[in-house]
């Protein structure tokens, strides 16, 4: 590979990620991400594909035991550059990308209701029509939406187009008729 194929590929890989419609929203780590992390040069130190722990957290080599949960994957790359600084490389170039999200759960009154994997730009139309559908009795106007990174719990105006976040769980209640 020459340096200017390997300088567009660190490019590439070094962009932010956000999970969300608004550009603006950077996505915050959690149990059950998968990363991966490349120190270019050193193979050793590379990661082809790590899942955090139901802490948040992942061993590395020589920096043990990291704390990702609640970090941008830009800051838990900047932990690891700092860290591979401090007595082991002298100018570490390291990409991490993520490339699974956690999942979402769907239950209630959908088809197949579970754990799906989480995709970017996901709404609540596309979580239901994972689930298989809605169930005869199902209610769009009775779905609640508890957000896995422990925001607000949504019940009221909820819509069709509700981004939905990964770790997010939806319930989907009976109508009354």
């Amino acid at each position: 590979m020459n340096t200017r194929t390997l300088g567009l590929l660190f490019a590439l890989v070094s962009i932010p990620h956000t999970y969300a419609a608004d550009a603006g929203t950077q996505y915050k780590l959690a149990a059950g991400d998968v990363l991966r992390i490349i120190v270019f040069g050193e193979p050793e130190l590379s990661l082809k594909k790590i899942r955090l722990s139901d802490a948040g957290t992942f061993s590395y080599p020589f920096l043990g035991e990291i704390s990702a949960k609640g970090l941008t994957p830009n800051q838990v790359e900047k932990i690891i550059v700092d860290g591979l600084k401090q007595g082991y490389l002298i100018d570490p170039k390291v990409s991490l990308s993520q490339i699974e999200y956690r999942s979402f759960y769907i239950n209630g009154e959908v088809q197949k209701p579970g754990s799906y994997p989480f995709v970017p730009g996901l709404t609540l139309e596309k979580a239901i029509a994972l689930g298989g559908g809605l169930t005869e009795r199902a209610s769009i106007k009775r779905v609640t939406i508890m957000r896995g990174d422990g925001g607000a719990t949504l019940t009221d105006g909820v819509t069709r187009n509700t981004t939905i976040a990964p770790g997010d769980t939806i319930s989907i209640a009976q109508g009354f008729f």
